[in-house]
């Protein structure tokens, strides 16, 4: 591939607008959706894409993971030996599929779908091929990952209204909805990629991903043993409990969006080790995500009524103020992985060498899940069963809190790590600014206390504009980065994409 000069904070700004985008397209999918679709066929659809497909795509990371480290230091070859790669995993992954399919229907009382989940195999292909597509584009160009996704949040609000609420294809017409917008994003992504498509294909690198692939099984095994804590969650909640965090979710999530305005930090570093990028990536990133904890810590129970305004939800609001912190958190222990990720040498001579890379820091940070299960597990499993008391509200509160604490330790001992090889300025005078604005925000989010969705919406721009206001008039780098957005606007209103 080619050398190009990665935009970081342009390409950043690109997938952060557009998964801020994507929450309205999102939002506008989900009520087409849950109301055309009968009872049976929404909990199809749903079992299909959030429990079924993820088994059979769990391997569409690792050589992904890897193609993007080596196109990012300019190793020819890598992002078409990538899409090799995965395809072939992929054709495997969707061979198993099929085989398992006629077991999983039969023991999810599912048998009525067989059709729609014979097409829906689809999805798992272009799955594997849209993450090493990103990965590749990610690794040079990451700003067209944003376009990329702006296409297909777009395509699928189109299609799902042609295919379900016009031709009435029920579920069918929502998995069709999905492999079409797949399918055109997948279509843009290889328009942008041509060059690379003419390079040869490496059999090495297969080699050495396949080796370095064992390190991406063992991260996500930790992953999986990490999330028996939701298991407990639902154990002893039960499907109520499970229902109040996955609500307060959906909310806090949105705060982690921020981390993508870093999205092209990694490739960045891996390509250039300038560490003060990652000063001004942290600072990008919490000025977003302070004013936002703020706002959701400031009314939870107006944001929990925005999803559901008969109030079933708001009895969860100690639930989202305790993960909207634990989103914060995560922005931070996000931003520090990239920059570990960047920084980490021990595969820059397109060679994964198995033992130096157990002795790495890729190693550590592969091993964090495994830490974060030995300290939430045991005390979750404590927790629910002594003092929980099987309430639904009371066992959310406990997994989110010890998930908190997990999250914490778990990123103190990645700070503790990166200490010792890089010196990461924290921009503690902006983290003031950005937390005086807030709490200001904050303050009047409180005294307003909305309550329909159109008040919460309301109050949800004027402390936005409250936030930026304050910023503005105290921070010079809000003022400058507020031209910076300007003048980026005029360019792309007056000439073509990049």
């Amino acid at each position: 591939m080619e050398k190009q000069e990665i935009r970081t904070h342009y390409s950043g700004a690109i997938i952060f607008a557009a998964k801020l985008m994507s929450v309205a397209t999102g939002i506008i999918f989900t009520l087409i959706v849950a109301n055309s679709l009968s009872t049976p066929d929404y909990g199809a659809y749903g079992a299909l894409v959030t429990t079924i497909i993820p088994y059979f795509t769990i391997m569409s990371g690792p050589i992904s993971f890897w193609t993007m480290r080596f196109a990012a230091r300019g190793k020819r070859g890598a992002v078409k030996t990538g899409i090799v790669g995965n395809l072939a995993v992929s054709a495997i992954a969707t061979l198993v599929y099929f085989a398992a399919l006629p077991l999983v229907t039969a023991s999810q009382g599912l048998s009525n779908y067989v059709l729609v989940y014979l097409v829906a195999a689809a999805q798992i292909v272009e799955l594997y091929l849209i993450t090493v597509l990103e990965a590749g584009l990610q690794a040079k160009r990451p700003h067209f990952v944003g376009y990329g996704l702006l296409v297909g949040e777009i395509l699928k609000v189109l299609f799902v209204y042609l295919c379900v609420m016009r031709l009435q294809l029920a579920v069918l017409g929502v998995i069709l909805t999905l492999i079409v917008a797949s399918a055109i994003k997948i279509v843009f992504y290889f328009g942008i990629i041509t060059k690379e498509l003419k390079q040869k294909f490496v059999l090495s690198y297969i080699k050495e991903w396949l080796k370095g692939s064992t390190f991406n099984l063992y991260n996500i095994g930790g992953d999986r043993l990490a999330a028996l804590i939701f298991v407990m969650l639902i154990y002893y909640g039960s499907t109520e409990g499970y229902g109040y965090y996955y609500a307060s979710l959906q909310i806090a999530n949105i705060i982690t969006y921020s981390t993508f305005l870093a999205f092209a930090l990694t490739p960045k570093l891996l390509a250039d080790t300038n560490i003060d990028e990652a000063t001004t990536s942290l600072k990008n990133v919490l000025l977003f995500a302070v004013p936002m904890t703020a706002g959701v810590i400031a009314i939870p129970s107006s944001f929990l009524l925005f999803l559901k305004e008969t109030g079933d939800y708001t009895v969860a609001a100690p639930v989202l103020v305790i993960l909207a912190i634990d989103a914060l958190i995560s922005t931070f222990s996000t931003i520090f992985t990239y920059v570990l990720y960047g920084i980490e040498k021990v595969d820059e001579k397109a060679k994964i060498p198995f033992r130096q890379v157990v002795k790495s820091r890729l190693f550590i940070a592969f091993s964090l899940p495994y830490v974060h299960s030995a300290i939430t597990l045991p005390i979750a499993f404590y927790a629910l069963t002594n003092l929980a008391g099987n309430d639904p509200v009371l066992v959310a509160m406990y997994v989110t809190a010890i998930t908190l604490v997990g999250r914490a330790m778990s990123f103190a001992i990645l700070y503790h790590v990166l200490r010792k090889d890089v010196t990461i300025k924290i921009p503690w005078k902006s983290i003031g600014k950005y937390s005086g604005a807030a709490l200001v925000m904050g303050l009047v989010l409180r005294l307003g206390n909305p309550v329909t969705r159109t008040t919460t919406l309301l109050f949800t721009g004027i402390g936005g504009l409250i936030y930026i206001a304050l910023l503005m008039a105290i921070d010079k780098e809000t003022r400058t980065l507020a031209r910076t957005v300007l003048k980026i606007i005029r360019i792309r209103l007056s000439h073509p994409i990049p």
